[in-house]
This record gives structure tokens, sequence and C-alpha cells, in this order.
């Protein structure tokens, strides 16, 4: 029943177009999904670099913003004015920090300038991070895929939950007492 009336729609519309342009055409073939998923409209990113061979992309986690630039170099990580390992104390921090360049094979491959404002110091990391992704698929639009597959072009929404009222902390109650 459902072919018939498809037959009804395809015939009323060579019968609109034959009224419309004076002839009648054949009915071209309706794309299905499959059709859609085989084409080649997958978008195409482009190496967006300055006129100094700079990537520049913006990075956010938590409350914590990063700007970075990222060019070849020698492996040189600089934050707000400071080497990574001076500003970012802890080996967690950095190894996040690092996760785009290994995850790439780019290690000492590129030199970073970056500023970061807002948050604390993990925030701030998973910001660099966010950005270093972001600017490297700008530098090399083929990494995206990997970086992708990896969670790092993602920026990771998860913020504090806000202080209600009557409780102390977000979810924290009140302390009950019996007597």
């Amino acid at each position: 029943m459902a072919e018939v009336k498809k037959e009804e729609t395809v015939k009323d519309l060579k019968d609109l177009g034959a009224a419309t342009e004076g002839k009648v055409e054949e009915a071209t073939p309706v794309a299905t999904k499959s059709d859609e998923a085989q084409a080649d409209d997958k978008p195409v990113y482009e190496r967006k670099v300055d006129d100094l061979g700079r990537a520049y992309a913006t990075g956010r986690r938590k409350d914590a913003v990063a700007r970075v630039w990222l060019q070849k170099g020698s492996g040189k990580v600089v934050v707000n004015g400071k080497p990574q390992d001076e500003y970012f104390c802890r080996q967690t921090h950095l190894l996040v920090l690092n996760q785009p360049f290994l995850i790439t094979d780019r290690v000492n491959q590129f030199d970073v300038v970056c500023t970061v404002k807002g948050g604390g110091l993990s925030g701030q990391a998973g910001a660099v991070r966010h950005g270093i992704s972001r600017a490297l698929v700008n530098f090399e639009p083929e990494l995206r895929g990997s970086l992708k597959k990896a969670g790092m072009m993602t920026r990771d929404a998860r913020v504090v939950e806000r202080k209600k009222i009557g409780k102390h902390k977000a979810r924290r109650s009140k302390q009950w007492a019996k007597r």
C-alpha cells in the first residue's frame, strides 16, 4: 500500500514538472541513509596558521580559559611566562598538559606559548590541554581523527554545582540532631 502511494506521488511530481516545464522528466532516485553515509560530505578542515607560522586556539575547562599559540620548535611549553614545570608543579598536571603530543606522536616538535586565567591548577591544565589539541588540529588537520577519538577535542562541560538555599553546600544538608 505504501509503495502504491509512493508511485502516485512520483507520478504527480512528473505531472507537476510537465506542467511547469512543458515536458515529462524521469524521476530522480531518492537518497537513502546508506547513500548519504557513503557520500563524501565530511567537512574539510583547513590549515589555519598566521603569518608567523603559529596556530591559535582557545581551550576551556571548568572556569579556566587558555589561549594557546603553537608553532614548530623544540618542545618548549611556556604558561603565563613561566616554563610548564614551574607553573604546574604536579606531575599529573604536566601529564594532562602533554597528552595531545603523546597521542599524536609529536613530542618535542612544537613550541607552545599560552596564557591561562581563572579556575584552579587542575582546571587550567585541562584548559591548556584542550587548547593545545585544537591548535594542533589548526596546524595539522589530519590529526583531528586521532585527537577526537581520544576525547581531546571535546570540551569537558562539567562544572561545580551551585549552592542551594538551606544547605551547607550544593547537596550537604544541615546536621540533624535527635535530642
